[in-house]
């Protein structure tokens, strides 16, 4: 809330603006999913806003963020093997190594 305003008059303004808000309660994690990884909040605090019909959140907490996995496709391990003359393992990591980036693989693992 507002700092040095009384909370019961705050609640009333809030009424007054058709303006709801309410704490979701119990929230043990709340994840967040993206194309690079994901951000886990835990514990959080969720907070729901609904005003003129349409009801916002609002999270608090510290996130941790944990990479997205590289999955390497069959075929590139295969081209990095036949190129650099190379095991599925080695090809296999330096293509983890360098993000998926096939022409980075194969130059670290030839020397060039």
């Amino acid at each position: 809330m507002i700092p040095g305003m009384n909370p019961k008059k705050m609640k009333q303004m809030m009424k007054q603006l058709g303006m709801k808000m309410d704490t979701i309660e119990n929230v043990e994690r709340v994840i967040v999913y993206t194309a690079q990884g994901r951000y886990v909040f835990e514990p959080a605090e969720v907070i729901a806003t609904t005003m003129q019909g349409v009801t916002t959140y609002q999270l608090n907490g510290e996130p941790r963020f944990e990479p997205a996995e590289i999955v390497i496709p069959e075929e590139d391990i295969a081209l990095v093997m036949e190129q650099a003359g190379v095991s599925r393992e080695s090809a296999e990591s330096a293509l983890k190594e360098a993000a998926g980036d096939i022409a980075d693989a194969i130059l670290k693992l030839t020397g060039a």
